[in-house]
């Protein structure tokens, strides 16, 4: 009852949408925008997207939608409009802007804001849609490097690889505690191979000397304590 209470609200509020230009509409909703009344704009702009699919503010219109989207909370029809707009004008010069939108709806969706305030560590989540974010980003770094968003872009990426390697650090240590050894020590080396220099490296190295003396592999067990010493010369698994 309340999803047909909510669509037949919605089409109400679509029939009083006024019957202007789509420049005037356009007015309409970047007031809105301006306004923080995201909701209202969502309209407006959704309306003159389908009424004026080709007119000239089309392109704007879909760029103010994406924000919008991301404004309230919905990434789906956010990441959904990204994929769109990329898809149908890969040469637009607005493409960094589209790029790094679609990055922060993907980071939008991991974050909760209660347990960031009570300090829930969560780095055992699913990272997929920080891959996703640190793909956008990283794109816009290699294609776009003069973007007014590239230094923005470059500091989340380091970001999102600390988050990436927490919750590699977080699943080596779900294989430790279960003596699952060389599962452990795989991902212990995967955090060095791919997220040097990062506070993780530290705990992942002793992952890995730990294995090693599980498993019996001295050699291996040996130079990754010449590693840890090397780095990290005050370590108590040093001496």
């Amino acid at each position: 009852m309340v999803t047909l209470a909510g669509c037949s609200s919605s089409e109400q509020e679509l029939e009083i949408v006024p019957d202007k230009s789509a420049q005037a509409l356009f007015v309409d909703a970047r007031t809105a925008l301006d306004d923080g009344l995201y909701q209202k704009a969502i309209l407006t702009l959704s309306t003159i997207d389908s009424r004026f699919p080709f007119g000239p503010v089309s392109h704007q219109v879909q760029l103010d939608l994406i924000y919008a989207y991301y404004k309230v909370g919905d990434s789906a029809q956010g990441i959904a409009l990204t994929d769109r707009f990329l898809r149908l004008n890969p040469n637009n010069p607005n493409v960094d802007y589209v790029y790094y939108m679609r990055a922060l709806i993907n980071l939008s969706t991991e974050e909760n804001l209660f347990q960031d305030i009570v300090g829930i560590d969560r780095s055992d989540r699913d990272p997929s849609a920080s891959r996703e974010a640190f793909n956008d980003l990283k794109r816009i770094l290699t294609n776009y490097p003069e973007s007014k968003y590239a230094a923005d872009s470059r500091k989340r990426m380091i970001e999102i690889k600390s988050r990436l390697a927490k919750h590699e650090l977080s699943i080596a240590n779900f294989y430790l505690k279960r003596e699952a050894y060389a599962s452990a020590a795989n991902r212990g080396r995967y955090i060095i191979e791919y997220y040097t220099p990062s506070p993780e490296v530290e705990p992942a190295l002793e992952i890995m000397i730990k294995c090693y003396d599980k498993l019996g592999l001295v050699d291996l067990k040996k130079n990754t304590l010449q590693v840890l010493a090397a780095n990290y010369p005050n370590n108590s698994l040093i001496n």
